[in-house]
């Protein structure tokens, strides 16, 4: 179901970035950068960036509503409305915050839209590199006008994979996997799984806004993705780990290896 256009999203995501992100990429003044938590931080450009999205999304689908990241800091009553029969946008302004202030430019935007508990279409753009990632449900995920797909499922011994903060399932595919990918930002992982440039990826702490997007855009380039319990990923919060694979044969063993 379409609910709306997705040429448009990608368009104002750019504007976004332009004006409020990329403008402040290596020019942050001290006192545009704070700490939420232990590497958690916001910036000046993750706030501005999340008024502008939000204003510019609800604008063009009336009805719908916002769960930003930043706004959900503020108020976790803001994540109640995942559960919502309303349409909604799902956003992290800067996706690798902590890259961004460092001056790398490993960071990105993400949009996601969900309605009635699924993911619906979802957006990742690349600021630095303007390159948009586009997934609509049952429509394919698109790179800058070119169709992604994930790596073949092979060996795991053949494949290159990315695990965020379990440090046990790292140890336990030490040796068995051909080798690791650092990444900083969720989205770009993600861009990257699609685009097969990276096997498989597994992820402890599953916020919606740096996840829906990118589950929706695995699935609609051939992979295979399940929660380590074995549901289906949906767009709220949740316990489970999640791990991302190129087909069902390489999720089972990976969730195997993981398991011991």
């Amino acid at each position: 179901m379409s609910l709306i256009d997705a040429e448009r999203v990608a368009a104002l995501i750019r504007e976004v970035a332009k004006t409020a992100i990329l403008p402040r990429f290596r020019n942050l003044k001290p006192e545009e950068l704070t700490e939420k938590g232990p590497n958690d931080l916001v910036t000046v450009a993750d706030i501005e960036s999340e008024r502008l999205l939000s204003a510019g999304l609800l604008a063009m689908l009336p009805g719908s509503t916002v769960v930003g990241e930043e706004a959900a800091y503020a108020d976790p009553g803001v994540l109640l409305r995942l559960s919502g029969d309303a349409p909604v946008w799902i956003l992290d302004p800067v996706d690798g915050t902590l890259m961004f202030a460092k001056g790398d430019e490993g960071f990105a935007v993400i949009v996601a839209l969900a309605f009635k508990g699924r993911t619906v279409a979802g957006w990742i753009l690349d600021p630095v590199g303007d390159r948009m990632a586009v997934a609509e449900e049952g429509e394919g995920a698109w790179l800058d006008g070119k169709r992604m797909r994930v790596s073949a499922d092979r060996p795991i011994a053949d494949m290159t994979g990315a695990v965020w903060s379990m440090k046990p399932v790292t140890a336990a595919l030490k040796g068995k996997v051909r080798g690791w990918a650092p990444w900083g930002s969720a989205g770009r992982a993600y861009m990257a799984l699609a685009a097969g440039e990276l096997d498989f990826v597994m992820f402890r702490k599953l916020n919606p806004w740096d996840h829906a997007a990118g589950v929706l855009m695995h699935a609609e380039a051939g992979g295979k993705s399940a929660l380590f319990d074995g549901a289906p990923y949906r767009p709220v919060p949740l316990k489970s780990p999640l791990l991302l694979a190129p087909g069902p044969e390489s999720w089972v063993t990976l969730r195997a290896l993981a398991a011991d």
